[in-house]
């Protein structure tokens, strides 16, 4: 959840000690425009900036939807002061969060090209230290899946888990240790393990950095062992790899780059 304090610190951050820039006498009104077709995302983000400056916000649009060059996707009035200080935090905020969003509709859209495949989308971890709630609210508004939101969520068994304890003794180790109601992802190398890791008990099979032959043949492989372990294909796969990455079966691909990667969604601020 955003607070006061994540507002105040991107602002203290902006405006610095003395700010004379932005010492404007009088009333104003704002507009954040569009200038990039895309997903609109990150608005309450900057609402609440202008909102905690005691001005007066209102959003045409909601975050989810499209845009066009042209849109207006918020407009502000309040003293002129405080309407031009909230100005480039809100911009900031609002473009990273519109990039992240019109990225992940991008890969949504290139999943469901394949009717007869159509897997989740998902987020992951790599995201933006102290900007992980608004990344995630941007993943979600582009129709993407959050994944787990931090490390209480879901147990990832990961290669170095693996390196230290083996496959099966670190299944097995993290399953006495988490809650019945924690799933237990697992991350595999190769094919061969995959089925290994659903017959051990993870709840989700993580196809790491395989191609879509090799995750193929993981899909199947798991089928085979645990007909309810979840597949998830991971590992530098872009907007470009989804179709062939959807027509294997898998049940999610998970992507990094929808949040280290997504370029900022271009937005104007227009006052008067």
């Amino acid at each position: 959840m955003l607070t006061d304090a994540d507002v105040e610190r991107w602002l203290r951050e902006d405006v610095g000690h003395h700010d004379v820039t932005n010492d404007v006498p009088g009333e104003t009104t704002g507009r954040l425009v569009a200038k990039d077709s895309g997903v609109a995302a990150g608005l309450a983000a900057a609402s609440a900036v202008f909102e905690y400056l005691d001005c007066s916000v209102e959003t045409p649009v909601d975050s989810g939807d499209a845009i066009d060059p042209g849109d207006v996707v918020l407009r502000v009035d309040g003293p002129a002061e405080s309407v031009l200080r909230g100005e480039r935090v809100a911009v900031n905020v609002t473009g990273h969060a519109s990039g992240v969003a019109t990225k992940t509709r991008a890969a949504v859209d290139a999943a469901a090209a394949d009717a007869a495949a159509e897997p989740r989308i998902a987020g992951t971890r790599k995201t933006t230290p102290g900007l992980r709630g608004v990344e995630k609210r941007a993943v979600a508004a582009g129709g993407g899946d959050t994944h787990r939101l931090d490390l209480s969520h879901m147990v990832m068994v990961k290669d170095n888990h693996i390196a230290e304890m083996g496959l099966v003794d670190a299944i097995e180790h993290f399953r006495e240790r988490a809650s019945f109601a924690t799933n237990l992802d697992v991350e595999v190398e190769t094919p061969e393990d995959a089925p290994r890791a659903a017959e051990a008990g993870a709840d989700i099979v993580l196809l790491d950095n395989m191609s879509p032959a090799e995750t193929e043949r993981a899909v199947d492989l798991v089928a085979a062992a645990d007909a309810d372990a979840l597949t998830e294909a991971s590992g530098g796969i872009a907007v470009e790899d989804v179709p062939a990455y959807a027509e294997t079966g898998v049940d999610v691909i998970s992507m990094g780059a929808l949040t280290h990667s997504a370029p900022t969604l271009d937005l104007s601020f227009r006052t008067g």
